[in-house]
């Protein structure tokens, strides 16, 4: 039998070494769905190395690995290691998919975009020593199958109490700075009502209740939607997902949403600058309308989380300071933040490239920590520490007070907002060692 072994890196630290965390709490989707997709003769292991070590010396035939934004290097690292103890190596993911030319370097094979119709495919090849170089067959039409993921290789792992499914790919919005635009080109694919529930009930089989509803944006397709969630309140169960802050305006929708169990929701506002959401391909959003928006969503039960970059051409020293009062006013629980970073592949990339402002071309030291890039209003050096100060007096324990206790909802939901205040803590934490914090 036939062996292959998956791999999700973590991210390296300033020092150097490589993040590690006691538990993972949101796991993702993409190794155990490959394994439910490898067939019969096939033995599969999946790795989390934020939460594991990496068995350099195993007997897998195949390795696995993905690559994902700040945790790309790693992925070539440990590429490299595999290949020099004369493993074969499989990069797949979004940075690999948007970055093809550059990726093939570094391993003897590379998946582009989705893997459901062709994964078999580059086994059989691998099998019969014919693997090919490339292996890309995008969905044709606008729905996608996949099999049941194989949490059953999840059991010993140190994990979170619930687990990711799966409802749509892609996203109608085409902003110039995002990778998912780049590999569905405004396309939303849609799973099927019925798998999407079928998914949620083997995740309730296993002792789970709660569930992170992976979709790029869920309001996509607002028929859609509402079917989903017809059925999804069936299953009791609670759950968040992300999606387009415009959602807000649509009450009767917000009212399906928490009937059906949804508690947060993620969004990418992005900058408070109407010019630079514009510049970003990102105008049909009106930072006028996020606090009412916001404070709607929060009327209707539902609490809302937020990421947002820096740095977008309308961006100035103090819209970037004024984001903390927003988010503050907001009371936004856990903010994340990015400087915005153009990443190879990307409509913003070629837009920065060819206006001669590219400062850095290491595209391997992009983690959206540091200004790569001349902005508009700014010199790169005001930009890179407006975005620490932004995080660091956000992160105050003053701050995280007024965020999570200080709001009318802690008398309702309690312990959801002790949990946050923990979030943050460790996020402070993070922030301290000049890492950009995140949960992963």
């Amino acid at each position: 039998m036939k062996k292959i072994l998956l791999i999700q890196p973590s991210p390296y630290e300033k020092g150097g070494g490589v993040i590690k965390k006691k538990k993972l709490y949101f796991v993702g989707l993409s190794l155990p769905l490959l394994a439910a997709l490898t067939p019969k003769g096939w033995n599969v292991e999946l790795i989390y190395e934020v939460i594991e070590d990496i068995p350099f010396d195993t007997d897998a035939d195949l390795i696995g690995i993905s690559t994902m934004g700040h945790g790309v290097i790693r992925s070539i690292d440990i590429a490299k290691e595999f290949r020099r103890r004369g493993k074969t190596v499989i990069l797949g993911g979004y940075m690999a998919s948007i970055m093809p030319a550059e990726a093939i370097k570094y391993c003897d094979s590379l998946l582009i975009g989705d893997a459901e119709l062709i994964w078999e495919e580059l086994l059989d090849d691998f099998s019969s020593n014919s693997l090919k170089e490339i292996y890309e067959r995008p969905f044709k039409g606008d729905t996608y199958s996949t099999p049941l993921p194989r949490f059953d290789l999840l059991k010993d792992k140190k994990i979170g109490d619930f687990l990711p499914v799966q409802a749509g790919r892609g996203c109608p919005n085409v902003c110039s700075f995002c990778s998912v635009s780049c590999l569905y080109k405004g396309r939303y694919i849609r799973k099927e009502v019925n798998e999407v529930i079928r998914d949620i009930k083997q995740i309730k089989s296993l002792g789970y209740k709660k569930i992170l509803l992976l979709d790029d944006n869920i309001f996509s397709d607002k028929e859609y939607l509402s079917k989903l969630l017809d059925e999804i309140g069936k299953q009791r169960i609670t759950w968040m997902s992300q999606c387009d802050i415009r959602i807000g305006k649509e009450d009767e929708m917000l009212k399906k949403l928490y009937d059906s169990g949804c508690r947060t929701l993620s969004f990418g506002l992005e900058s408070l600058s109407r010019d630079s959401l514009i510049k970003m391909d990102k105008g049909w959003a009106n930072p006028r309308e996020y606090n009412e928006l916001i404070q709607n969503i929060r009327d209707h039960g539902i609490d809302v989380s937020t990421e947002m970059v820096v740095g977008g051409e309308g961006d100035t020293l103090e819209s970037i300071r004024e984001t903390k009062r927003f988010i503050e006013d907001n009371r936004i629980s856990v903010p994340r933040f990015y400087i915005l970073t153009p990443f190879p592949g990307t409509k913003f990339f070629d837009e920065i490239k060819e206006s001669g402002r590219l400062i850095n071309h290491d595209i391997y030291s992009y983690d959206g920590t540091r200004a790569v890039y001349k902005p508009n209003n700014m010199t790169d050096q005001e930009l890179t520490i407006a975005y620490w100060d932004l995080y660091k007096s956000l992160f105050t324990i003053r701050s995280i007070v007024k965020r999570n206790i200080l709001r009318k909802e802690f008398i309702r939901t309690p312990f959801r907002y002790l949990f946050n205040i923990v979030v943050n803590l460790y996020y402070r934490k993070q922030i301290k060692e000049g890492i950009t914090p995140n949960i992963f």
